[in-house]
């Protein structure tokens, strides 16, 4: 009897912490907003928003459709607003405009939602392509005067790929640098189409990446 007890404690131990441990991902409705684009910020770009709830409780404002990368990680686009009140304007109010931000990668099991600080990533200009846990996307130098072309891996501390491929145009639309890189399986490899210049393709394995060698210098 002592023993089908015992049993019956470690089973309903066992199940507490499972619940204890699931978290509720999902996203709320999604609300259209206006997007300024250019440098000078007289264009606008109708998006939408979607709010990011982990157990109820709001995390971020997402935008785009997500990607699954494990059974158990996803990766989404962030959204945010912020103020854009002058310190000399006549009425204190907020005036909220929205933006996009860096990627976030989101775990299922703990509900812990981190920002991907993607290196030369542009909010703006970089449109990423994903494949398995790998990110493709054409980044801005901190000088803005330059395009690189960027492999990143979502664990690795330094891109597995990083090439110059010509200077930024400064457009009004994202793809004024470059068009979104295509993947490709077997073997896993992808390619660039910098504005201006000539398409390449880099093959990527494991934590390493190099560009084809067919592929033009």
């Amino acid at each position: 009897m002592r023993s089908a007890c015992f049993i019956l404690l470690v089973i309903v131990g066992i199940a507490g912490e499972a619940n204890a441990n699931t978290h509720s991902i999902t996203f709320g409705r999604a609300l259209p907003v206006k997007l300024l684009i250019g440098p000078s910020e007289n264009k606008t770009l109708d998006i939408t928003v979607r709010p990011l709830y982990v157990d109820g409780k709001l995390k971020e404002f997402t935008t785009g459709n997500p990607h699954d990368v494990t059974e158990q990680e996803f990766v989404v686009r962030r959204a945010y607003r912020i103020n854009d009140v002058l310190p000399d304007d006549p009425h204190k109010n907020a005036r909220w405009l929205w933006e996009r931000g860096n990627w976030l990668v989101v775990n299922r099991v703990s509900g812990k939602v981190m920002v991907l600080n993607f290196p030369d990533f542009d909010p703006f200009y970089s449109e990423v392509s994903w494949y398995r846990d790998y990110a493709a996307y054409c980044g801005v130098t901190s000088s803005n005067d330059r395009v690189v072309a960027v492999v990143v891996e979502i664990a690795g501390k330094k891109p597995l790929f990083r090439k110059t491929v010509g200077q930024s145009k400064g457009g009004d639309t994202s793809d004024s640098n470059c068009l979104p890189p295509r993947w490709e399986r077997q073997p896993p490899r992808v390619t660039f189409f910098p504005v201006g210049s000539d398409q390449f393709t880099v093959n990527v394995s494991g934590h390493f990446a190099d560009q084809a060698e067919d592929s033009d210098e």
